[in-house]
């Protein structure tokens, strides 16, 4: 039994069971045949209609590339994108399957006809790896000058129309300690729960199919999972936990120099939310906060989260609540310093569950083996993001302007008339922080 202990724990890690180590010297557990990953993502930007990457086409697929993944052919996805923050398409699946029996073969999974992407998805293997070519440098640097950074990250945290007492955290960099870098974005780190796709895996979506989720889809009813090699009884059924999460409904109001006022209805499945908004003040200072109580920089933190984290981290005050609809980022926190631009770009996630299947059940027997034919991990999440100092009126209104004053415009009596919601521009959408260089350059000197 001691030879096994290493294969045990990484099948009960692969299961997600959280057993502990002597249950698992006490019931000899095997990785099942066969293995299922599901991720379900949904994404958006505050105040901004949701936009369908078919009617945007190829700019579709580039933004959601920016945003989160590769984009693929009229901007549909691929592979990979359901980790990210991808808001085109707004709603994505990631499929992938290990077949311990036949590696790497392809096979398909029969769908129920609320998902609206037809009759079964297939599940590929992935392209081979193109090879790297080296080529020769053209020109060889006669001399290497080391920049030495010069700016400082400030670091806020809790939902306070105030700067608490204690804050901000401040990380100098002039003083050239590499160290400090690494200090500044230490923190929470959301565990590594997701398929580690290799040539074994078959996936979706693919070369042969990347259709996406449409506003109507649905994942509840029954799955199958067929292929060669694959358990007959590959056979599962999704209810509501389960379902694609809808879009964050988030409002904010506030300009950078006041507090920011941040609401949002309550997400559907969500059981728990995380804000995080990173920003400049200044030519040379990073700003970053977080809706953690605690001094966490929170950039780990935007991804999938077993449901045992999600609790632990409730306690401990780093995950707001599923009962929170509202947060405020402390006043003047992202104003303008020194002649510097002001600006910044707020994220916030609704965690959903992590849901896990495994049949046969595991026995009651503890001394019995327990090699499960088939797995499912499903994950779900919902994630927005908004630019500070924009008035966000959701999907409850329009988007205002930067000063946050009402527009109006003239009707045929001559009474003043509300405007229509203003629309965000391109730019808005392809560089929502502005100048994200600006964050970077001066800490660096560049």
């Amino acid at each position: 039994m001691k030879n096994s202990l290493h294969p045990l724990n990484a099948a009960l890690l692969a299961l997600g069971l959280g057993s502990l180590a002597s249950l698992a010297l006490a019931q000899n557990v095997k990785p099942p045949k066969a293995q299922l990953w599901m991720d379900v993502s949904t994404g958006g930007m505050a105040g901004m209609p949701e936009m369908d990457s078919a009617a945007m086409g190829g700019m579709g697929g580039m933004l959601g590339g920016m945003m989160g993944g590769r984009g693929g052919a009229g901007g549909n996805t691929s592979y990979g994108m359901a980790r990210g923050m991808s808001f085109m398409p707004p709603r994505v699946l990631d499929i992938a399957l290990y077949n311990r029996l036949k590696p790497g073969i392809e096979a398909s999974q029969v769908i129920p006809a609320g998902m609206r992407m037809g009759e079964r998805l297939p599940l590929l293997p992935p392209p081979p790896a193109q090879p790297v070519r080296e080529t020769e440098p053209s020109e060889v640097p006669q001399e290497y000058q080391r920049e030495t950074p010069k700016g400082r990250i400030l670091i806020y945290w809790g939902c306070s129309t105030e700067v608490r007492p204690g804050q901000p955290r401040i990380i100098d960099l002039a003083r050239g300690n590499p160290a400090d870098f690494g200090k500044a974005f230490a923190g929470r780190y959301a565990p590594d729960r997701g398929a580690r796709v290799g040539p074994g895996h078959a996936l979706f979506p693919n070369e042969k199919n990347t259709v996406s989720l449409s506003r109507e889809s649905s994942l509840v009813g029954e799955h199958q999972v067929q292929g060669d090699g694959v358990p007959a009884n590959f056979r599962f059924a999704l209810a509501a936990a389960q379902d694609v999460m809808p879009t964050i409904d988030l409002q904010s109001s506030g300009t950078p120099k006041d507090s920011i006022a941040l609401n949002w209805r309550p997400v559907n499945n969500a059981r728990a939310y995380f804000l995080h908004a990173m920003g400049q003040a200044g030519e040379n200072d990073m700003v970053m906060w977080s809706s953690s109580e605690t001094a966490d920089t929170g950039m780990g933190l935007f991804d999938y989260l077993p449901n045992a984290t999600i609790d632990r981290w409730i306690r401990e005050k780093v995950l707001l609540q599923p009962e929170t609809t509202q947060c405020a980022v402390p006043r003047g926190i992202f104003a303008p310093k020194g002649g510097g631009d002001a600006g910044g770009m707020l994220r916030m996630i609704a965690y959903g569950s992590e849901s896990n299947f495994a049949h046969p059940p595991r026995p009651a027997d503890p001394k019995a083996v327990w090699e499960p034919d088939w797995a499912v991990r499903v994950r779900v999440k919902s994630s927005t993001m908004a630019m500070l100092g924009e008035e966000q009126q959701g999907s409850r209104g329009g988007r205002a302007s930067r000063s946050g004053a009402p527009s109006s415009s003239a009707d045929g009596q001559g009474n003043s008339a509300p405007a229509a919601p203003e629309s965000p521009s391109l730019g808005d959408v392809i560089n929502p922080l502005g100048n994200p260089a600006n964050l970077l350059k001066g800490l660096f000197g560049r």
